[in-house]
């Protein structure tokens, strides 16, 4: 048994009964020494050697070809000399462990942030209703899209979108409340593409774009932080939101990896960094979830929430569902509880037009009362915003 090899492989406890085993030269005489009965000890040892199979490495086998992390192994075919029985040629066929390599790319994120400069924190408002929240959903921004006024009616670039998405923050911030508490809600596809290719992530279709993408990502960082730093001034507390796109499943969970790491001084500033298409926050007797809009239809929403947070869902009066990906205001009553699909600010591109959608541009702002809900909300359009 190759010790050091399968350690790899094993948890502590494993770690422990695998050093017993070959100290004591058996499965029994391990058993007995760490006070566990022996099925207990067999079925570590055959744990940790299936794991190390998964990967690649199973000597017994003549698989001793691991697998890099990330990936898993979907078999190995093996040539033997027919006079030795000696293996020759050995080929190994692996697939991508999706949900391994996610949680690759969280912990590269993290690493990353934590280089990151933390914002100092400001002083908070001489004053703001504990009893109201603002809350502003930013409907898919599409930062980075490039589109011409003579093909689909408007100009957008990505000059024109941090423009658009300050000058809508500034005039939203100005007419709510002071409230205790700013809720910025980024409902998913704040980034028009995921990479260094203009292309959607799942089917690589082609995107009209604009600049390039470490552009983008400057200004899609700062734009939400010019967000929160507007609220900050106002609001006694914020809370951020970046719902997962489907044209930036990774972009997303950089930005509020990033976010979280720039505020980590900042105490009135909290950062939703839980992985998944779902999120939700509770404010009184208000539950609010987020989700994109691509992975589950409105009517399925509720039943999702009630799921996902049955204490939560017991505890509340105010039940409400908001998403983005369709473009365009869909208000649903369902099961008790409030789904609205929301507006967005920059133009369709010229897929979209070409396809004969069309929509109406936006960007609310909504203000909920602790214990009575929403009780007012706020638009602006592109045409309000004009110098």
């Amino acid at each position: 048994m190759n010790i050091e090899k399968l350690s790899l492989y094993a948890t502590d406890r494993q770690k422990e009964i695998l050093i017993a085993i070959q100290s004591e030269g058996s499965e029994n005489k391990a058993a007995a020494l760490l006070g566990l009965n022996p099925s207990t000890v067999n079925k570590a040892y055959v744990a940790v050697k299936n794991k190390a199979a998964m990967s690649g490495w199973s000597p017994d086998h003549d698989m001793t070809h691991e697998v890099p992390d990330g990936f898993k192994l979907k078999g190995t075919s093996t040539l033997y000399d027919s006079q030795t029985g000696q293996a020759k040629i050995q080929w190994v066929k692996t697939n991508a462990d999706q949900s391994r390599q996610d949680e690759i790319f969280k912990e590269a994120l993290s690493a990353l942030a934590e280089a990151l400069p933390k914002e100092k924190p400001i002083d908070a408002p001489n004053y703001s209703s504990e009893n109201l929240a603002v809350c502003f959903p930013i409907g898919d921004f599409h930062l980075g899209l490039k589109c011409w006024n003579e093909e689909v009616g408007a100009d957008f670039d990505l000059s024109i979108g941090e423009n658009l998405l300050i000058k809508a923050t500034d005039s939203l911030m100005s007419s709510s409340p002071a409230c205790d508490t700013a809720f910025i809600c980024v409902l998913g596809d704040f980034l028009h593409w995921d990479g260094m290719e203009a292309v959607t992530p799942a089917h690589r279709n082609i995107l009209d774009a604009d600049n390039r993408y470490p552009k983008v990502v400057r200004a899609a960082i700062k734009l939400v932080r010019y967000m929160i730093r507007s609220a900050l001034i106002k609001h006694s507390k914020v809370h951020v939101v970046i719902a997962m796109g489907n044209h930036d499943p990774s972009s997303s969970v950089f930005l509020a990896e990033c976010l979280k790491n720039i505020y980590e001084l900042e105490l009135r500033v909290t950062v939703d960094t839980q992985a998944g298409h779902y999120k939700y926050w509770k404010f009184g007797r208000n539950l609010i979830g987020v989700h994109h809009g691509d992975k589950a239809k409105q009517e399925k929403l509720p039943q999702l929430m009630a799921f996902d947070r049955p204490m939560d869902w017991g505890n509340t009066d105010h039940r409400f569902y908001w998403s983005g990906h369709t473009h365009h205001q869909s208000v649903k009553d369902i099961m008790g509880v409030n789904c609205e699909s929301f507006r967005v600010l920059p133009p369709a591109d010229a897929y979209a037009v070409g396809a004969g959608y069309r929509s109406i541009r936006d960007m609310k702002s909504i203000v909920i009362h602790k214990q009575f809900g929403e009780v007012a909300r706020y638009t602006v359009n592109p045409i309000m915003l004009e110098d």
